[in-house]
C-alpha cells in the first residue's frame, strides 16, 4: 500500500536501538492501528486485551490506559515487525477497507466511541489508501486554467491541474506564495488546528516542529509545495485581480490585473478558480479619531516587524483569535498591555497546544509506516465531526441562554471549570469579565494559547467598556475614561463576508456578483458555483467552512476534487461551457439556510462574524465533512447547463456561436 506522500526528506539512519527507544514513547493507539495496516493482521493486533481505554480529558494518552506489561508487549511486536519491513521480509498487505478503517478508528478510540455510518471512504482518502485524484482524457492544448489566490487553496489546485496536465496560471497580490501565511507575522501567529492535520493528504509532513505550528514554519510548507511541486513557473505574484468579464462570444474569462507599480495587463482563461480565501482583508474600525493616534497604529494582519513594543504601553482592540495569540506573546515585554474587549470569547484547553514535538515522535513518524496516517487519522475525527452533535439547536431544551442542548451544556460547565481554574486566585474577579454568556462555539472555537493565565497579570488589562474614541495619546471609552498607549494594535479580524472583494466580477447578462449578492450576502451552489457566472469556480467559497472544527486543507481538497471531476466530465463530453441551473442553485440554498437555522450560529444571543447584517450565517456550512463529501463527491452535469465544443481536424475544439444558446444536462 502507497504512503501518503510527505515535504520530509527521508532519514538513512535506521538503527534497531533507536527505534527501540522511539517506541517506548510511542502513542499506544496509533501504534496498534499502524502495526494492523502493516501486518495485515487486524485480529492480532487488535484483539481485546490489547484495545485501548477512551482517553480522559483533553489529552492523549501514550498508553491506550493499557496495563504497563501489556505496553511493553506491544511495543516489543512493533519493534519486531518494523524491523521485518526494513528488512525486506515483510509482504505488503493489503490495505484496509473503508468499512474496516472505520470499525479500525472506533477501536483506536477507545470505548464509548462511534462513528457515523459513512465516515469509511473520508478515512481512506485522508489515510493515502484511495486517491482522490481525478483521471483526465487527453487535455486541448489551449485550455488555460486562471486560479486567483497562492495560499493553500491556489497551490492546492495548481498541484492538481498540473497533474492531469491542464495549462495553469496563479495570480496573486503579494510577492510570495503563502496567503494567510505570508501577511500575518504577529507575535505568537500560528494555527489553532493541529499541524499534522492542516496540511494535505497527499503531502503530509513528518518533521513538524510543534504540534500547533507558528506562522513561519507554516509558511515554510506553503513554499515547499511550491517546490516540490515545481509549481513556481506557473505563478506570477505581485499582480492584483481588478476586475473579470465573461465574453460569451469568445467563451472565455477576460480578466484585468494590476501590478504594484501601476501597469495593467488583460489574461485570458477558458476557467477561473478563485482561491482568495476568508482572511485576506483586514477589517478596520470604524473610531473616531483613529487617524490621530501618534505612535505606531497597525492591524495584526499588517503587523510591522520594525516596531518594538518592548518597555512600551500596547492596547489592543479586539479579542479574536489573533489577540488571543499576541496578547501572551507580548505580555511581559511591553510594559503594559490593555486589551480593549467587546465581547468575551470562549478558550479550549489542549496540553499539546504549547509543546514541542519531541524527536523520537518525529522519528516515529519518519520511520514506522502508517504511524503518521494514524496519528493524522485520530486528529480528523477529534478536530473535525465528532463536536458537530453540540452544536445543533435542541427545539426542546429548556436553556437556551447558556446553551443549545444536553451535550453543549456539559460542554459549558467544563469550559467554565477550565477558565476558572486559569484565572486562579483572580477567578472571582476576572470570571465575569472572561466568561461568555453565549453558548459555546457559539463563535469561532478559539485555542487558548495562555490567554486566562495572561489576563490574570498585574500589567494586563482587559477593558469591557466601549470604546468612544481614539487620542493621539492613547484610547478613550465610554464613560470618559483615557487609557493611555504608545502602541495601537488593532486585532479586528478581516472582511469575511465582502467575499472576493474588492474584485468585480460580471457575469454572461453583465451583471457583477455585488450587485447579485449584495454586500454581504454570499451565495453558491455547494459553495463553489453562481448562475450567471460560466466557467467559474470558488474555493472556500460561502458557506464552505467546517465552523465544528477540522481543517481547511480537507474541505479545499474536498472542492477541488468536485471541480476537478466536473472540468474531467467537460473534456471527455466536449463541454465547453458550464453554468449552475438557478432552480439547483436555489433549491440548495433553501436547504442550506434550513440546516443552518438548526445549527449554533443562528443563535440570537450573540454576534458572531458568521452571520451577515440581516442574521443570515454566511461563511459556516451546515453540513458535517462526511455529509460534504458526498455532496461533492460526483458532480451531475443535469445541475448544469452545458455549451457543446465544435470538433475540427487536428483535434482542437471550439465553441458553437453564442445563438446556439444552452443545451440542458450531459447530453446536451
Amino acid at each position: 500500500m502507497a504512503q501518503a506522500r510527505t515535504t520530509d526528506p527521508r532519514t538513512t539512519d535506521r538503527s534497531p536501538a533507536e527505534l527501540r527507544a522511539a517506541l517506548a514513547g510511542a502513542h499506544l493507539p496509533t501504534l496498534l492501528m499502524a502495526m494492523a495496516t502493516l501486518s495485515g493482521d487486524r485480529a492480532g493486533w487488535l484483539r481485546p486485551e490489547w484495545r485501548p481505554a477512551a482517553p480522559r480529558g483533553a489529552g492523549e494518552d501514550d498508553t491506550g490506559g493499557l496495563p504497563a506489561e501489556t505496553q511493553r508487549e506491544i511495543r516489543a511486536a512493533a519493534e519486531e515487525l518494523v524491523t521485518r519491513r526494513w528488512a525486506g521480509g515483510l509482504p505488503p498487505a493489503p490495505p484496509p477497507t473503508p468499512d474496516q478503517l472505520a470499525e479500525m478508528l472506533e477501536i483506536s478510540l477507545g470505548p464509548g466511541n462511534s462513528l457515523p455510518a459513512g465516515i469509511g471512504p473520508l478515512l481512506a482518502e485522508e489515510l493515502g489508501v484511495a486517491s482522490r485524484d481525478v483521471e483526465f482524457p487527453d487535455v486541448p492544448a489551449d485550455l488555460r486554467v486562471l486560479v486567483v489566490g497562492a495560499g493553500f487553496a491556489g497551490l492546492c489546485a495548481g498541484i492538481k491541474l498540473r497533474k492531469a496536465g491542464v495549462a495553469f496560471t496563479i495570480v496573486d497580490k503579494n510577492p510570495d506564495v503563502g496567503g494567510t501565511w505570508l501577511e500575518n507575522t504577529y507575535p505568537g501567529c500560528g494555527v489553532d488546528t493541529p499541524s499534522h492535520l492542516y496540511s494535505f493528504s497527499f503531502a503530509q509532513r513528518a518533521d513538524w516542529s510543534r504540534y500547533f505550528a507558528r506562522r513561519d514554519e507554516l509558511h515554510r510548507y506553503l513554499n515547499d509545495l511550491a517546490d516540490e511541486y515545481r509549481l513556481r513557473p506557473h505563478i506570477r505574484g505581485g499582480l492584483e485581480v481588478e476586475s473579470m468579464a465573461w465574453r460569451a462570444g469568445e467563451r472565455r474569462w477576460s480578466v484585468r490585473l494590476r501590478a504594484g507599480d501601476g501597469r495593467r495587463e488583460t489574461l485570458t482563461a477558458h476557467i477561473v478558480i478563485t482561491a482568495t480565501g476568508y482572511l485576506n482583508r483586514p477589517k478596520y474600525p470604524d473610531i473616531a479619531g483613529l487617524d490621530s493616534f501618534a505612535g505606531p497604529c497597525m492591524h495584526t494582519a499588517r503587523w510591522d516587524p520594525a516596531v518594538d513594543v518592548r518597555g512600551r504601553r500596547v492596547a489592543v482592540i479586539g479579542t479574536g483569535a489573533s489577540a488571543m495569540q499576541l496578547v501572551p506573546a507580548i505580555a511581559g515585554v511591553a510594559e503594559r498591555v490593555t486589551v480593549f474587549q467587546r465581547s468575551p470569547q470562549w478558550g479550549l484547553p489542549n496540553p499539546n497546544q504549547p509543546r514541542a514535538v519531541d524527536e523520537a515522535t518525529r522519528y516515529l513518524m519518519r520511520e514506522v509506516p502508517h504511524y503518521l496516517g494514524w496519528y493524522r487519522l485520530r486528529l480528523v475525527w477529534n478536530f473535525g465531526d465528532r463536536l458537530f452533535p453540540a452544536l445543533q439547536v435542541d427545539p426542546e431544551w429548556p436553556h437556551p441562554g447558556r446553551s443549545v442542548n444536553a451535550v453543549n451544556d456539559r460542554h459549558r460547565a467544563f469550559l467554565a471549570k477550565y477558565i476558572a481554574r486559569e484565572l486562579g486566585d483572580r477567578a472571582d474577579e476576572l470570571l465575569p469579565v472572561c466568561l461568555p454568556d453565549y453558548p459555546p462555539y457559539g463563535k469561532r472555537p478559539l485555542l487558548d494559547a495562555g490567554w486566562f493565565r495572561t489576563v490574570r497579570r498585574d500589567d494586563v488589562e482587559v477593558v469591557t467598556d466601549p470604546v468612544a474614541k481614539v487620542t493621539p495619546g492613547g484610547v478613550v471609552t465610554e464613560p470618559g475614561r483615557e487609557i493611555p498607549a504608545d502602541v495601537l494594535v488593532l486585532a479586528t479580524g478581516f472582511q469575511n463576508l465582502n467575499l472576493l472583494a474588492p474584485i468585480e466580477v460580471r457575469g454572461r447578462s453583465g451583471r457583477t456578483l455585488r450587485e447579485t449578492w449584495g454586500e454581504d450576502d454570499a451565495r453558491a451552489y455547494l459553495g463553489m458555483t453562481v448562475p450567471d457566472f460560466p466557467n467559474f469556480f470558488m474555493l472556500l467559497g460561502p458557506n464552505t467552512i467546517a465552523g465544528h472544527g477540522g481543517s481547511a486543507a480537507l474541505g479545499i481538497e474536498m472542492e477541488l476534487g468536485y471541480v476537478m471531476k466536473l472540468l474531467a466530465r467537460m473534456l471527455a463530453e466536449g463541454i465547453d461551457v458550464v453554468e449552475c441551473r438557478p432552480e439547483v442553485h436555489d433549491r440548495y440554498t433553501r436547504r442550506l439556510d434550513a440546516a443552518l437555522e438548526r445549527t449554533i450560529w443562528a443563535h440570537p444571543g450573540m454576534t458572531t462574524y458568521y452571520r451577515n447584517g440581516a442574521g443570515r450565517v454566511v461563511t459556516t456550512m451546515p453540513w458535517t465533512n462526511v455529509e460534504f463529501r458526498e455532496l461533492t463527491q460526483e458532480p451531475d452535469l443535469a445541475d448544469f447547463h452545458a455549451e457543446l465544443g465544435l470538433e475540427l481536424p487536428g483535434g482542437r475544439r471550439t465553441g458553437r456561436p453564442p445563438q446556439a444558446g444552452f443545451a440542458g444536462g450531459a447530453a446536451g
